[in-house]
């Protein structure tokens, strides 16, 4: 069992930066790749990004390539998304999952946290 707690979410401006952190619990964390997704009302969820177990692959959406980085330190059991030059259409609520192989598709992954708010003003 993974329990994924995200954190770093509020409010930034367009052109800013605001990383997020999403923190796990339970020994195998080292072991599972790491997606972000995101979601807005009234829309499907969508993914953003993805880490390798080592850290060794990564995935981009290519709405977020370039600006956004995906990094982990298993020491600290904790995967970061870094928001480089947030636009206003990033704003979503952000989750983070855990899966055994790095993967863009939702379902593809086991453990999910509870998603924390991004708005990003113009």
């Amino acid at each position: 069992q993974v329990q994924l707690v995200e954190s770093g979410g509020g409010l930034v401006q367009a052109g800013g930066s605001l990383r997020l952190s999403c923190a796990a619990s339970g020994r195998t964390f080292s072991r599972y790749a790491v997606g972000w997704f995101r979601q807005v009302p009234g829309k499907e969820r969508e993914f953003v990004t993805a880490i390798s177990w080592s850290g060794g692959t990564t995935l981009y959406a290519d709405s977020v390539k370039g600006r956004f980085t995906i990094s982990r330190d298993n020491a600290k059991n904790t995967v970061y998304l870094h928001m480089n030059s947030p636009k206003p259409e990033d704003t979503a609520v952000y989750y983070c999952a855990a899966s055994w192989h790095i993967a863009a598709a939702i379902e593809g992954y086991d453990y999910w946290g509870q998603g924390t708010q991004v708005t990003v003003s113009s």
